[in-house]
């Protein structure tokens, strides 16, 4: 028997991927390998991962290994290596367990003051969904109940025998046509089913006597109690996969009729997970599926991507147990603003059919627009293309409108995963987005991981600036072989579609030749092979780092095209972190200095006859739109859900006015001057009369003063006067805080000047019934909305005028017995010389 000691040193503990590569290499001997705590005292057998998470060995923690067997010796000499030289570069950062915690937004008034029972968390798929709430994910087997009674021992460990092996045939078979989502998840169970402890742990419960039913379960409850304990983050996740597997063997010895699919919906439902996977994701019936909300996760998590692709509402952050009470009850989940509502009253009810009644009107309308071409007043086109993580987001963002992929980020295919993805996974991946384009063209960007995006089993160290660091194009003469299996991928799938690529982080020529030369290197090796690919297939950088704006005239001389990533090129401009909160107001891409920076590249690269585009969240600001057409952009890249509503903005401005507003922008001296700017371009750009049939509603059914303010910022955004309805509704609300606006005699005068409103305007709404408003009666409300850099003192003008004209008994009787708009109209027009 050999031991010896040793110091853990990995910053967050022995968790779910250091104990794997542990495992592997003990594995590979036949001598005993046990793994002690000597802090807590827990021992684990290390050919396990299971049995070392359950050790809880934390940073600092002294350990002892001991190794007994005939190949103790070279064992113990390996694992010493091992653990002196690698084992310290197994770690990673761990997600922010505070990122859960962020301040969540305020609601909208309209929302708020209806008092409304909700829970909330963090929006990051847009849409409103209802159902029943229902916890999907890992599988409650304290419900589990009535179970098969016990056979003989012999029995029951032969049918545990055949159920082991059905598992894992069953898994090694999906393996073979997953994607990479579902594979990670496959390998993940594929190792716990193949687990000694596991395996171990179940036979010891049916040696006792148990059903292999109630082994099953108290093995997935040893383990998970044993990893509630723990002290890492990782194994939340872990725990998932254990019920996971372990209810696949309770379906593979007893059949799916009697331990049936969790992931089975029977009715519209909105589902409640601690966590999903995105296989788990995949198998639930979209039609029914109306809304998820997840526990665990972020924004960029590949189950909320999916979700996004399918246009679920879904909302992460929002602890399950809030919600326990109301498993089964029909709940609301709005997406936009991160809520779940619980008690769907009357008021509840009247609110979400407004807000869905104006999402069908704004859709309606965009509509005509998503499957043109996108063209100025003048008929200048522009291409306007979707951004997506995967194959699988390429069919909806086509449909969608999108008239290209302008960006493909490559590098969720490597991540949450334990190794890369090899040729064969990334060639079949590219080649279904080719099949989602039908000869529409794919800028298919090369791995951009490390620094910010760290991957596990690339071992990159932890470093003090990852936007700084060792990323993107920085790291491939490293793992040249990672980078020439991408290329090659992306070549094969050249012969199936319009494919392009994309250098991203690119910062000097140096990195351009050698890419270049590797790409060359790639082309030989595939026309030795003889295998099919596109000869020209073009070959761009992304245009994220300033030194490049430098050497834009000898970057044309050797690529074809550049896309600017205005995310990552504002903060190195601006020198600024763009998730440091305390630097986070420096982080404007409205700066003059970031503008000229645009214009010089977008300027040089036209003079060089090559093309560019922007792919950067940049594209999607509708209140930026004016200064990127300016620009002279080829092609502007967006998430998919935005295109509709771009082409549909494009169509309304003159790329010449455009290009005058980009002239002045640049010449200002401050963010602020640039934000002025434009708010006095969105004025002029529509000739909206202050008062208008369309901001014009009689005799309506609204019941309070929040259904009215709403009602009538909605419609201000249907009209396109108003961006930000609820914003702007706030700034209503903000005035009558202070007092209320209500005049007597049944009328009202809610007014603001406010940054949210485009196109001042006088809305008119005659209700059915009188509401209460403030301390009076409202049947007649005329709302005044006027633009905050434009309205001068035209504001108390308008409302002083107003005040005075309804003390009169005949302005008001004109108003109350109106028969049609156009009377009010003008009416309105005539009394406040507006004519």
């Amino acid at each position: 028997m050999k031991t010896f000691s040793f110091c853990c040193e990995l910053l967050n503990g022995v968790h779910a991927r250091p104990a794997s590569h542990v495992e592997a290499l003990c594995n590979q001997f036949c001598s005993e390998i046990t793994w002690q705590n000597q802090r807590t005292g827990m021992s684990g057998n290390a050919k396990s991962v299971l049995s070392l998470i359950g050790t809880d060995t934390l940073l600092g923690d002294e350990c002892l290994i001991t190794i007994s067997g005939q190949d103790e010796d070279t064992a113990l000499d390996q694992l010493k290596r091992f653990l002196t030289n690698e084992f310290p570069h197994c770690d990673e950062p761990l997600q922010n367990s505070q990122s859960s915690d962020v301040a969540l937004a305020p609601l909208p008034r309209n929302f708020s003051n209806l008092n409304i029972d909700h829970q909330q968390g963090r929006a990051v798929s847009d849409g409103i969904g209802r159902g029943i709430l229902s916890m999907m994910g890992a599988v409650n087997f304290d419900n589990l109940d009535n179970l098969p009674s016990a056979l003989s021992p012999s029995d029951e460990q032969q049918q545990m025998k055949h159920g082991l092996a059905s598992v894992v045939k069953s898994i090694s078979i999906q393996l073979t046509s997953s994607e990479h989502t579902e594979s990670q998840v496959l390998q993940a169970h594929l190792s716990i089913v193949n687990d000694e402890e596991f395996q171990q742990t179940i036979i010891r419960h049916l040696t006792e006597g148990r059903s292999c039913a109630e082994a099953i379960i108290a093995t997935a409850k040893h383990f998970g109690d044993m990893i509630k304990n723990s002290s890492s983050q990782y194994m939340k996740e872990r725990e998932l996969d254990i019920r996971d597997v372990c209810y696949q063997l309770l379906q593979s010895i007893y059949g799916e009729e009697r331990f049936v699919s969790q992931t089975q919906l029977l009715e519209p439902t909105v589902c409640l997970a601690q966590d999903l996977t995105p296989s788990q994701f995949l198998e639930l019936d979209k039609s029914l599926l109306k809304g998820l909300i997840l526990s665990h996760g972020g924004s960029t998590s590949h189950t909320v991507i999916l979700a996004r692709s399918f246009a679920i509402p879904t909302i992460v952050g929002l602890d399950a147990e809030a919600l326990s009470e109301c498993i089964g009850s029909h709940v609301i989940l709005d997406g936009h603003l991160g809520v779940i509502v619980t008690d769907i009253t009357k008021p509840v009810e009247r609110y979400y059919e407004q807000e869905q009644k104006v999402k069908q009107i704004v859709a309606t309308r965009q509509a005509k627009y998503r499957d043109l071409a996108a063209t100025t007043k003048e008929g200048k086109a522009y291409e306007i293309a979707a951004n997506i993580a995967h194959s699988v987001e390429a069919p909806q963002a086509f449909l969608n409108g999108a008239e290209a992929i302008g960006l493909f980020r490559t590098e969720m295919l490597y991540m949450d995963r334990t190794c890369a993805p090899d040729e064969n996974e990334l060639y079949n991946i590219f080649c279904q987005a080719c099949e989602a384009a039908n000869g529409k063209s794919i800028i298919v960007r090369t791995i951009d991981i490390g620094g910010d995006k760290p991957v596990a089993y690339l071992n990159i160290p932890a470093e003090n600036n990852p936007f700084l660091g060792y990323r993107a194009v920085r790291i491939y003469p490293e793992f040249v072989e990672m980078f020439k299996t991408q290329l090659r991928a992306i070549l094969r799938a050249s012969a199936h579609g319009n494919l392009k690529i994309m250098i991203p982080m690119i910062s000097s020529m140096e990195e351009i030749l050698w890419v270049k030369d590797v790409l060359a290197e790639v082309r030989q090796e595939l026309r030795k092979e003889q295998v099919p690919f596109a000869e020209r297939v073009p070959l761009g950088i992304m245009l994220e780092v300033p030194s490049i704006a430098f050497i834009i005239d000898q970057c044309c001389e050797e690529i074809d095209f550049f896309s600017i990533g205005s995310n990552d090129l504002t903060q190195y401009l601006m020198a600024v972190d763009r998730d440091n909160a305390k630097v986070v107001n420096s982080y404007n891409s409205l700066n003059p200095a970031f503008l000229r920076t645009l214009d010089h590249v977008v300027r040089e690269v036209h003079r060089h006859g090559k093309w560019i585009g922007l792919c950067g969240e940049l594209g999607a600001k509708g209140s930026v739109l004016p200064l990127l057409i300016g620009l002279g952009l080829d092609e502007i890249s967006m998430n998919a859900p935005s295109i509709a509503a771009t082409k549909e903005r494009i169509s309304k401005l003159d790329s010449r006015e455009c290009r005058q507003l980009l002239n002045k922008a640049m010449n200002c001296r401050t963010v602020h001057e640039v934000e002025h700017l434009l708010a006095q371009f969105r004025m002029t750009q529509a000739e909206a009369p202050l008062v208008a049939k369309d901001c014009i509603s009689l005799d309506l059914d609204l019941r309070s003063k929040e259904e009215v303010i709403k009602t009538l910022a909605d419609n201000l955004f249907i009209t396109g006067r108003c961006r930000y309805p609820n914003k702007l509704a706030d700034d209503l609300w903000a005035r009558e805080d202070v007092f209320s606006t209500g005049l007597g005699f049944g009328f009202a005068i809610p007014h603001t000047k406010s940054e949210h409103i485009e196109q001042s305007a006088i809305s008119v709404c005659r209700l059915a019934n009188p509401i209460a408003w403030g301390d009076e009666q409202a049947q007649f409300i005329i709302m005044l909305t006027l633009n905050k850099h434009a309205a001068g003192d035209q504001h108390m003008k308008i409302f002083s005028k107003l005040a005075r004209k309804i003390m009169h008994a005949d302005f008001r009787d004109q108003l109350m017995h109106a028969s049609t708009d156009e009377q009010v109209e003008a009416l309105l027009k005539q009394e406040l010389e507006l004519v």
